[in-house]
């Protein structure tokens, strides 16, 4: 893990050009540019489209190789198959499988990464609940909108707790609950230590969340500094306060006067439009109003806002089954079973195999058999003689 001032990227004299089928150059989308995003931080890529802020998250990825200059992620290069592991990334357009529903969805992804089994199901469950898509989790992705299917983008972007978080465009189709559910959550991962990698055209997005910022036109790095250094203007003061009545204002603006600055304008502050957005949509949340869409999202998933360590747990969970039976133990052994009785060939077997108590002798003693009547002794009696009868008749020398 990189330290606390270490770089997690860097690039130098980053060049790529795009060519044609004859190798002449084309377009040159990405032109020296020279970056370092540190460890814990959000980073902001700006631009119009087609500055080269795709192309950029693409060659820090490895999934395109640069015509000049250098890249490290993690101190290696963007190949190197442990450092993908350790990054997430959501595309501009989101690559779903249309006829997977968003739990087979992550548990696909889920096992890409190799994750155990109950892992990847406690996983699931959390971050489902976190993008708000709990109860929708069994409708096919193909059926979503595209604000639903950026949300489950997200999530497979975080099943594998990713050290480096790349996001093209995140908010790209999604309302202003989504919106600012993705804000919320780079700057709960930042706080842990992660580092988050936002390219967005949104100004509004990159100015709430953003610690650096980089502005991107034609290939080329226009300006880079943290967001305060790029937006405050030093040669102008700004005074917040109450609503003052109109004697109050004149008293304010004759000393200004007296100190030779003028009063360039004077109103209330307004309000975000986001903000009155989202009071209005959580009183009707309040009030629990049926929506077909997507819910109100949970809590941060807990593995990414503390981690996990699944040898700690398998701990714990060993020394809590073990406390349950020492306690089942101390309670006394439970009360046997009557044995269910034997089925007619096992109790013969059974009969069978056992050796008898009594000697033989005993048995027939203990056992003795009945007398034949007068009646049967005259019926064996008659089938005797005829049996003696018809040997004679087939003995040997005599006529039949």
């Amino acid at each position: 893990m990189p330290g606390k001032d270490d770089s997690v990227v860097r690039t130098f004299g980053l060049t790529k050009v795009f060519r044609d089928f004859w190798l002449r150059e084309k377009v040159t989308a990405v032109a020296d540019l020279d970056l370092e995003i540190m460890h814990k931080e959000v980073f902001g890529l700006l631009g119009p489209n087609g500055s080269g802020k795709s192309t950029t998250l693409k060659m820090i990825l490895g999934l395109l190789f640069p015509t000049r200059g250098k890249i490290t992620v993690f101190g290696k290069r963007p190949t190197d198959v442990r450092t993908k592991s350790r990054i997430g990334f959501l595309p501009e357009d989101t690559y779903l499988y249309p006829f997977l529903d968003a739990r087979e969805t992550l548990d696909y992804y889920g096992r890409l990464f190799h994750l155990p089994r109950a892992q990847r199901i406690r996983r699931i469950d959390m971050l489902l609940d976190m993008v708000g898509l709990s109860g929708v989790a069994y409708r096919r992705v193909g059926e979503y909108s595209k604000g639903m299917q950026r949300r489950i983008g997200l999530a497979q972007a975080l099943i594998n707790d990713p050290d480096l978080l790349i996001l093209d465009e995140p908010t790209s189709g999604m309302d202003p609950i989504g919106t600012r559910q993705f804000k919320d959550l780079m700057l709960t991962l930042a706080r842990r230590g992660k580092t988050v990698l936002l390219s967005s055209h949104l100004l509004a997005d990159v100015e709430d969340v953003c610690d650096r910022v980089c502005i991107l036109y034609g290939g080329r790095q226009r300006a880079v500094g943290s967001v305060d250094e790029l937006l405050v203007r030093k040669s102008r003061t700004q005074i917040v306060t109450d609503l003052l009545d109109e004697q109050t204002l004149e008293k304010v603006c004759a000393v200004l006067d007296h100190a030779n600055k003028g009063v360039m304008e004077i109103s209330s502050p307004r309000e975000k439009l986001e903000s009155l957005f989202l009071r209005i949509v959580k009183e009707a949340q309040e009030r629990r109003l049926d929506t077909g869409g997507a819910v109100a999202t949970g809590a941060v998933a807990e593995f990414l806002r503390a981690g996990e360590d699944e040898a700690a747990k398998s701990v714990i969970e060993q020394l809590l089954a073990a406390g349950r039976e020492t306690a089942a133990e101390a309670e006394g052994p439970l009360p046997a079973e009557p044995e269910a009785p034997p089925k007619p060939a096992e109790a013969v077997i059974h009969e069978l195999i056992t050796p008898s108590e009594k000697p033989p002798e005993a048995a027939r003693q203990a056992t003795p058999r009945p007398h034949p009547t007068k009646q049967a002794q005259q019926a064996d009696r008659s089938v005797i003689d005829e049996l003696i009868a018809n040997s004679q008749k087939d003995a040997p020398g005599k006529e039949r």
